[in-house]
């Protein structure tokens, strides 16, 4: 029969074995895999290789609306512009005629043609177109020019047409007596809108006499009246 110090001798030496392995086990540099517990006393082997990307995630939730930001600075004055439309322009014209006026005033109004004038900032572009004659015993000069509401052009300067005869015929009856079909032409700007009374009138020259003038012998005579854009 076993005394009991025996017993006890021998439950000591049972207790320190295990530990006594365990302190081996590190001595000796193994390294315990967490799992041992679990599947035995193994030793991890090496790390495989890196596995391949996985693919995008779908995208997230929208999150909230932030905070809504403070007013900024005040910013400048600004300028105040003001946009005309005007309407499109449209032709404006008009012709006078005559046959065979045949007149043979010295000073005075020939022919007038009345017009109407859209814009007060347009221009009158003027045309007279007929046959002209002078004739006189010494040196003489006529003048045949416009008026607009009975006044010369003053935008820039008259529209007119000379004739000068430096030495005239023995006599008024003489076969010196040439009628030429000619032209007064011009631009007037500065003639408001409305009624225009448009007329050619013939009268002399500075400091010149005048002689025997004739206006729109056997052929016609025409004035032309057009608006335009300045």
């Amino acid at each position: 029969m076993m005394s009991p110090l025996v017993g006890r001798l021998l439950l000591l030496v049972c207790l320190a074995l295990p530990l006594y392995g365990v302190e081996k086990v590190r001595s000796r540099g193994y390294r315990k895999d967490p799992d041992a517990d679990k599947f035995g006393s193994c030793i991890q082997g090496p790390a495989g290789t890196t596995g391949r990307d996985g693919n995008p995630g779908a995208n997230g939730i929208p999150g909230t609306p932030g905070i809504p930001g403070r007013d900024g600075l005040k910013g400048e004055k600004g300028e105040c512009i003001s946009e005309v439309f005007e309407e499109p322009w449209r032709p404006n014209y008009k012709q006078c005629a005559w046959n065979s006026l045949n007149y043979g005033i010295d000073l005075g109004k020939v022919a007038d043609c009345t017009f109407t004038k859209l814009r007060s900032d347009s221009a009158l572009r003027v045309l007279f177109s007929g046959s002209l004659r002078l004739k006189c015993k010494n040196a003489c000069c006529q003048r045949w020019y416009f008026t607009f509401n009975g006044a010369e052009c003053t935008g820039p300067l008259p529209i007119e047409s000379i004739i000068y005869l430096d030495q005239g015929s023995p006599e008024l009856n003489s076969t010196i007596n040439i009628h030429r079909t000619s032209s007064v032409e011009g631009l007037c700007e500065g003639v408001k809108a409305g009624l225009v009374d448009v007329a050619v009138w013939v009268g002399t020259c500075a400091d010149y006499p005048r002689g025997d003038a004739s206006t729109g012998w056997n052929s016609v005579s025409r004035i032309i009246i057009e608006e335009l854009p300045k």
